[in-house]
């Protein structure tokens, strides 16, 4: 019996692929979260149980990195992960649209259900960053991880908007996450064609010298030690500084929330149109990922020293009183979000050896999510009458988040 061949997808069609994949997926789980605190809501959950569940899912989808980047690199399972990260994607969000069903039960059963969804979110991001990096290992780093984060983003926003148009039709929840089992299953069987058509996915690890050659700047070469080797502490110092320094623009950036929320209260956008203008701000952060991709390519990590300097712009243009000045500031939210989530996954794997890149992006995430989690409370406590002062921190810790970056630049180790 003879067995057939197939042909091998070239590294740029791997990337396009997985950018596929991220895209199918992103429909799936953006869908969800647009809708799981009504949805929670609709089973009889309380405010405070919405978010007690919303807010666990989103902490365990950073912090668990920590475990799971290790993991994936001491097992050396980085496809493996992946595949089983996608997998509780596609069968748990879908899953919800049974709740209803389940009487008194469904609230547990979907608080379950949704914590399911984000744990796999956290044991794929590590392990699927590091099999891009390792695709991309050739010297196109930068776009392509730009090209993925691109189409990341349409499915961001177009998850939602099928959810929306189905809910708009039926009159109920449960069936916007049950059109949802579509994405999924295409994701999967999109990971089942990577398997067959791009061997570099599933191969082993190549040695870190191997790979150090192609990488902007060669990385250097942690000794483990136990534990710190576990969480990532005997990581290089270089790493540390560049998420320090993503976690201080993080943290400037604030959140869609926070921004939405002022320009609703000013009575300058209605609150229908705050779904338009996350998009306009989507759209733009695929455009930006896209340009800083290709431009890290020919420049190296220089090109990111612009995020801070746009972050410390954020503040007195999303909080203006005009709605024009408030669009310009979302896009260009929108803009250093792209990059934020795209090219510095570049740079980290130019300073990270590839044995352990699943482990600097777990870690690299749980520092951007602690980023996040005290720029999102600041922005709340100073963003109603204190304007002023939070854009005054905001510029602060850009400058320490510039200086940082240009001491990872200058080391040429």
């Amino acid at each position: 019996m003879s067995t057939t061949v197939l042909p091998t997808w070239s590294p740029w069609r791997t990337v396009v692929a997985f950018g596929l994949v991220s895209l199918l997926a992103d429909m799936v789980y953006e869908g969800m979260r647009s809708i799981s605190g009504p949805y929670l809501g609709s089973l009889g959950a309380s405010a405070v149980v919405v978010g007690l569940v919303t807010g666990a899912g989103e902490a365990m989808a950073l912090l668990l990195r920590l475990y799971t980047g290790p993991w994936a690199d001491r097992s050396g399972r980085h496809w493996r992960l992946t595949v089983l990260g996608y997998g509780l994607t596609a069968l748990c969000v879908p899953l919800l649209a049974v709740a209803p069903a389940l009487g008194t039960a469904g609230v547990v059963v979907a608080a379950v259900l949704i914590l399911g969804e984000r744990t796999g979110k956290a044991i794929r991001s590590p392990a699927k960053s590091a099999l891009l990096a390792r695709v991309a290992a050739g010297g196109s780093m930068g776009r392509a991880f730009g090209v993925h984060k691109a189409l990341d983003q349409v499915g961001a926003f177009s998850g939602p908007l099928t959810v929306a148009g189905v809910t708009a039709l039926t009159g109920m929840l449960w069936p916007g996450f049950a059109v949802l089992a579509i994405p999924g299953a295409l994701s999967l069987l999109m990971l089942a064609q990577l398997a067959r058509r791009a061997p570099t996915i599933t191969a082993p690890d190549v040695p870190d010298d191997a790979v150090a050659e192609t990488a902007s700047e060669r990385p250097e070469r942690p000794v483990r030690r136990g534990l710190g080797a576990a969480v990532g502490i005997d990581l290089p110092a270089r790493f540390h500084l560049f998420s320090t320094a993503a976690a201080l623009a993080t943290a400037g950036l604030m959140t869609f929330g926070v921004i939405s929320y002022r320009f609703v209260e000013d009575g300058l956008i209605p609150i229908a149109a705050a779904p338009v203008v996350y998009a306009l701000a989507m759209a733009a952060g695929a455009v930006a990922a896209l340009g800083t991709g290709v431009l890290f390519d020919r420049w190296g990590a220089r090109v990111l020293l612009v995020v801070p300097v746009l972050v410390a712009a954020l503040p007195p243009l999303v909080f203006a009183g005009s709605v024009g000045v408030v669009l310009a500031g979302v896009a260009l939210w929108g803009v250093a979000t792209g990059v934020l989530d795209s090219t510095v996954k570049a740079q980290v794997a130019a300073v990270v050896p590839p044995s352990r890149r699943a482990t600097g992006y777990g870690v690299f995430a749980a520092v951007q999510g602690i980023g996040a989690i005290v720029g999102g409370g600041l922005a709340g406590a100073l963003v109603t009458r204190h304007v002023g002062v939070l854009t005054a921190v905001v510029a602060a810790a850009q400058v320490v988040a510039l200086a940082l970056l240009a001491t990872v630049l200058s080391d040429r180790r």
